[in-house]
C-alpha cells in the first residue's frame, strides 16, 4: 500500500475562483494534523476579524466574503469520510466563538 500524503491547498473567498490567489500551506503525513492545520486557518480568521457586537452571522458572512478557505488534498486521492468543508467549519466555529465571547461580559 503507497503511503498518504495530506497537502493544504488555500484559496482566497475574496477572489473566488482565482488560482493565482492561491498556495500551499505545506504537506502532512496524516489527515488529523492537515485538518488541525485546516481548522487553524479559519479559526485565526475569524478570531482576528471579531468585533464586540459581531453576531455569529454576521461572523461567517465575514468569513464566507473575507476569509481563506483551505482544502485538504490526499495522495491517492481521498476517502469520503475526510472531506473537509471550511465555509461548514467557520459556521460551527462562530457560533462556540461567539457563545464564548459573550459568556466573558
Amino acid at each position: 500500500m503507497s503511503k498518504v500524503i495530506y497537502r493544504l491547498k488555500v484559496y482566497d473567498n475574496f477572489h473566488y475562483m482565482d488560482e493565482d490567489e492561491t498556495y500551499m500551506h505545506g504537506e502532512f503525513s496524516t489527515y488529523e494534523k492537515a485538518l488541525q492545520a485546516a481548522k487553524s486557518i479559519v479559526e485565526e480568521h475569524i478570531i482576528y476579524n471579531y468585533k464586540p457586537g459581531m453576531s455569529p452571522t454576521e461572523m461567517s458572512a465575514n468569513y464566507t466574503m473575507f476569509g481563506e478557505d483551505p482544502i485538504i488534498i490526499s495522495e491517492p486521492q481521498q476517502v469520503e469520510s475526510e472531506k473537509f468543508s471550511a465555509w461548514d467549519y467557520a459556521y460551527e466555529f462562530t457560533g462556540k466563538y461567539h457563545k464564548e465571547r459573550t459568556k466573558q461580559k
